[in-house]
């Protein structure tokens, strides 16, 4: 074998699981296995998961916080207004610096695999180029998905649609759109139809920014399901945000809820954001500002949490880290339960690599030697520590390393994990 891990707790609760990983595939996985590897990595009962996935995000805008000037309101409003006025002044090289310095982080915290929106209302399609080389750069150590992404509404905008349909030719993956940003409710429906149709004419995929809103009346998921139901394209389709949800009342949603699940349309909530940008308007009683994370859940959707931004005209804070992003979401959605808390953290892992249609993604023999070793003992755990990655493996091979947290040896309430490596 070319590297084995040894002593691993894997996402399911088993443990003193061996991984055997040849050819860039796992080969075998088990207790005690008989295999010995040219490199042997001793896990030491700490928690080994496939890679940390996001689901939504934008690197084209991403390490620009304070381009051309700071978000003084930190609102969304003046995020998009203030993303306008830097448009003009990007620059390919600075944008394509910004993008990698950012995957080097997501390596680093065992980010593997990023779904990302690209804006294609500039005309000259300039970020487009940008990241489409940065997905070539970072190929061999992330898996990078591209959204055509016209921010400022396919229809409202002149031009978008044809922009988004060169978006495309050029080699981007998804189909994107934000019908709430249209300039009625009647242009929103009919941009979820045009979109969807291209899409469903392509073999593409679909994600929508979608009801990004406290507007219990923006019900644009309900065109969105109802469309993907229509065309075919179950299992293709995703909408992000869904932030009118949280105002809409029960008696609407409980006929959603289904709509939703029937139509095999998945949801991507956003939770450090939807918590930063939702409910500005209010002032108390204060609504939460995400969708309805474990309502949805239940009704059998799947379900994804994104970091969204990163330093960015948006949201001046954030690093890289899924498990910081799972800790907001089981926090805004109330998931406190030891299985509630354990959905959060497939939130950030196996649900969207399901969303992004990745292959290969999973611990089983034949998928991906992909995979993160976490200073901790659990899926619970790792999220209330926001564990160290001690190492990110790709392909079978190490590309990122750090030793284990001194802090590991105090960890309340695993006194067996203490002893054993005390004693080591």
């Amino acid at each position: 074998m070319d590297l084995v891990v040894r002593n691993a707790t894997l996402p399911d609760g088993r443990h003193g699981i061996d991984i055997a990983i040849q050819d860039g595939r796992i080969a075998a996985a088990g207790p005690k296995l008989p295999q010995a590897g040219a490199r042997e990595i001793d896990a030491a009962g700490d928690l080994v998961t496939p890679p940390f996935v996001d689901a939504h995000f934008h690197m084209d805008a991403t390490l620009s916080y304070g381009l051309p000037r700071v978000n003084q309101s930190g609102t969304l409003l003046e995020g998009i207004a203030l993303w306008g006025e830097l448009k003009p002044q990007l620059r390919q090289e600075a944008l394509i610096e910004r993008a990698m310095q950012y995957c080097d982080w997501a390596v680093a915290r065992g980010l593997l695999a990023i779904r990302s929106h690209v804006d294609i209302c500039d005309d000259r399609l300039l970020a487009v180029e940008a990241l489409l080389e940065v997905r070539r750069r970072v190929a061999p150590y992330i898996d990078l998905q591209l959204v055509a992404f016209p921010q400022d509404g396919v229809l409202r905008r002149p031009g978008a649609f044809d922009n988004l349909k060169r978006a495309i030719g050029m080699g981007v993956d998804v189909v994107g759109g934000i019908p709430h940003f249209e300039r009625t409710m009647a242009d929103g429906a009919e941009s979820v139809r045009l979109l969807c149709e291209f899409a469903a004419e392509r073999g593409l995929r679909v994600d929508m920014h979608c009801d990004e809103s406290d507007d219990p009346m923006s019900r644009h998921i309900e065109t969105l399901a109802c469309e993907t139901r229509r065309l075919g394209m179950q299992g293709r389709v995703a909408g992000s945000h869904l932030t009118s949800m949280h105002s809409m009342d029960n008696y609407y949603v409980s006929k959603l809820l289904p709509l939703i699940a029937e139509s095999g349309v998945a949801a991507i909530a956003n939770p450090l954001i939807n918590i930063t940008l939702q409910g500005r308007h209010d002032t108390y009683p204060k609504r939460r500002g995400m969708t309805r994370v474990p309502e949805l859940m239940a009704a059998g959707v799947d379900v994804a949490f994104g970091h969204d931004c990163v330093m960015d005209p948006w949201y001046g804070l954030g690093s890289g880290d899924m498990l910081e992003v799972a800790h907001m979401g089981l926090h805004v959605a109330q998931m406190t339960g030891q299985a509630a808390m354990h959905q959060c953290f497939l939130a950030v892992t196996e649900a969207p690599a399901r969303i992004l249609g990745l292959e290969g993604y999973g611990l089983e023999p034949g998928c991906h030697a992909d995979l993160v070793v976490l200073d901790a003992g659990s899926t619970v755990e790792a999220i209330r520590l926001r564990a160290a990655r001690r190492v990110v493996v790709r392909r079978g091979q190490v590309v990122s390393e750090a030793p284990r947290s001194a802090s590991s040896l105090n960890l309340p309430g695993r006194p067996s994990a203490v002893n054993f490596r005390l004693g080591r």
